[in-house]
């Protein structure tokens, strides 16, 4: 039997590596079996740069910096953090009549009636005009307001919907630092200059620039996408994803706010000519950029593609060109060294998951840590959980572009046509075409449920365009005039949910501490409540579901209160892992 692992060094800084430390300072340092605390130790480079791990994430951060111990209102001050209601994507797609569509991809589930997922009464009686989303969530009303997740800015982390975060990295990596060297995490800056293997090959020892040899038991590798360990030292294989994904580039800037005191509560994504340009709204800035693909761009034309999408926003801006590695390793876990972070792997950030994907990958690492044999079993485990989100990730990611349907430029046509598609993602596709998306299609389901694919299918129009090749759902007996009901319900109370919720620039500036906060009238506070005539509605509930919990599923008619279901939410941080 072996010896328990009495340290961890990480190789690497930034978000990846300083992240990894705090969660692993948090949930990892007192585990039975030790005969002192484990020994967290990070080297990071003094003159290598890091890559800002994305700027926007999803509603796992919450308990990502609960679990840290990390106050929301020091994160949002520190951080320059806004809120996150969703995704909107423009001119993704095309509507029958030619038209750019736009659409919301909120961190809210549809409920369901009597057992029946929202998306079938949708499809087969319409909504009077209004989108899938309108019909059951307040998201539209909240971004077209730039409005907060809040009616008041009392309590952190409490919201009456799903939320996430945006944050400025840079920041992010500094305040996980001090935290992280506050608490005993020991950080040493310099280079490593060379690595010792035993004859397994095995990790024993890193050469550092200046102090020399540094002994290690478990390495994790944050070092981005060179992957200095587990790629350069112990050869581990990488799987390129570009027969699936084209874009291979990015460029980034910095721009400001064209209305300070209006701050959007979404992240932007907006289909270019040859990729698609993200917006992340922080407090005091704007962070965007340009996704593309170089087969179809050169970094010369994509730069002017990029600055007259701007516009005079752009300034005198110099994107910086970033290349990127999609893709994942063969194994995530190889010997005694673990990946995270861009040393592991990365697919576009269209849907913001690359600090979940570091997060999740921790709080595996902790469910299966190893001792000292570094047991198969464990490391076998682990490596399938990390497949299995990457591949879910990019399934995902892929759906996007094989649904697209225009045709203006040959970047588009090529992402729809020349791409391939991952088996079970064709499958599904295929699928769909004659059922809408259902809880038992996805075999692996951690972040997006079937709700989110549903939500993308229909935000997309795609039923509407020639997607369909039979009679949807017609094997369930649907009543329209409930759900006529149901759905004036709903907009009665996203409606009062809308006009209740705070500013959200106003309501970032109190959990700042920049301004005191505001008296709030009486009525504000109700929010919870169930406004007149919706009893049924239980509540918005998150898109992703945490690890260890079932996506709930509402029955309308016996649901329970929205206070309950608020508090059923709390529970989730109660597993770690």
């Amino acid at each position: 039997m072996g010896q328990p692992i009495e340290s961890v060094t990480i190789v690497g800084g930034g978000t990846a590596g300083w992240l990894a430390a705090a969660l692993l300072q948090s949930i990892a340092a007192g585990r039975p079996g030790r005969t002192k605390p484990l020994q967290i130790t990070v080297i990071e480079s003094p003159n290598i740069p890091t890559i800002g791990v994305g700027e926007a994430t999803v509603p796992g951060m919450v308990r990502t910096l609960r679990t840290i111990g990390l106050s929301e209102r020091e994160f949002m001050k520190r951080c320059n953090a806004s809120f996150k209601l969703g995704v909107v994507f423009d001119n993704w797609n095309e509507d029958p009549d030619g038209n750019p569509i736009s659409y919301i991809n909120p961190f809210n589930r549809a409920p369901s009636l009597h057992g029946v997922d929202l998306c079938h009464f949708y499809q087969r009686f319409g909504a009077n005009g209004l989108s899938f989303v309108q019909c059951y969530a307040p998201t539209h009303g909240l971004l077209d307001a730039c409005k907060g997740p809040r009616v008041t800015s009392e309590k952190e982390f409490e919201s009456f919907m799903a939320f996430a975060y945006h944050l400025d990295a840079a920041r992010f990596a500094e305040l996980l630092t001090e935290k992280c060297v506050a608490a005993g995490v020991r950080h040493i800056r310099q280079n490593v200059k060379g690595v010792e293997q035993d004859e397994n090959g095995y990790i024993t020892a890193l050469a550092l620039e200046e102090s020399g040899r540094h002994p290690v038991e478990l390495v994790i590798d944050c070092t981005g996408f060179r992957g200095l360990i587990i790629n350069q030292v112990l050869g581990e294989p990488f799987i390129d994803y570009s027969r699936y994904l084209a874009n291979d580039r990015a460029m980034a800037v910095q721009i400001a706010h064209p209305d300070p005191e209006r701050i959007e509560p979404c992240t932007r994504s907006t289909a270019l000519g040859a990729g698609w340009c993200w917006r992340v709204p922080l407090f005091n800035r704007v962070g965007t950029g340009y996704v593309y693909s170089s087969a179809h761009r050169s970094d010369d034309a994509a730069r002017d593609e990029f600055l007259a999408h701007l516009g005079p926003q752009a300034g005198d801006a110099e994107p910086r060109v970033i290349p990127m590695r999609i893709g994942r390793n063969r194994n995530a876990w190889v010997k005694n060294c673990v990946a995270l972070g861009l040393a592991g792997g990365f697919i576009e950030p269209l849907e913001s998951t690359a600090i979940h994907m570091i997060d999740m990958g921790v709080r595996w690492l902790v469910t299966y840590f190893p001792d000292s044999d570094y047991a198969d079993p464990l490391r076998d485990r682990y490596n399938r959980l990390i497949d299995n989100l990457y591949d879910e990730v990019r399934d995902f990611i892929c759906l996007h572009y094989r649904l697209g349907n225009r045709t203006d430029t040959q970047y588009w046509i090529d992402a729809r046509e020349e791409l391939d598609l991952p088996d079970r993602l064709a499958e599904n596709i295929e699928l769909w075409r004659h059922n809408m998306p259902a809880h038992y299609d996805l075999e692996f389901s951690s972040l997006f449920s079937v709700s989110t694919y549903n939500a993308v299918l229909l935000g997309k129009q795609v039923y509407r365009t020639g997607f369909a090749r039979a009679e949807l759902g017609g094997g369930l007996a649907l009543n329209e005039a409930e759900w006529r009901q149901i759905l004036a319900e709903f907009q009665k109370r996203n409606a009062a949910m809308t006009e209740r919720a705070m500013n959200h620039h106003r309501l970032l500036a109190e959990l700042r501490g920049d301004v005191e906060p505001a008296a709030r009238p009486a009525s504000a506070q109700a929010t919870r409540k169930r406004p007149p005539g919706v009893a049924p509605y239980a509540g918005p509930q998150p898109t992703v579901a945490m690890p260890g919990f079932a996506p709930p599923r509402l029955d309308l008619p016996q649901v329970a209160p929205a206070a309950k279901a608020a508090k059923h939410d709390k529970t989730e941080d109660a597993s770690l892992l």
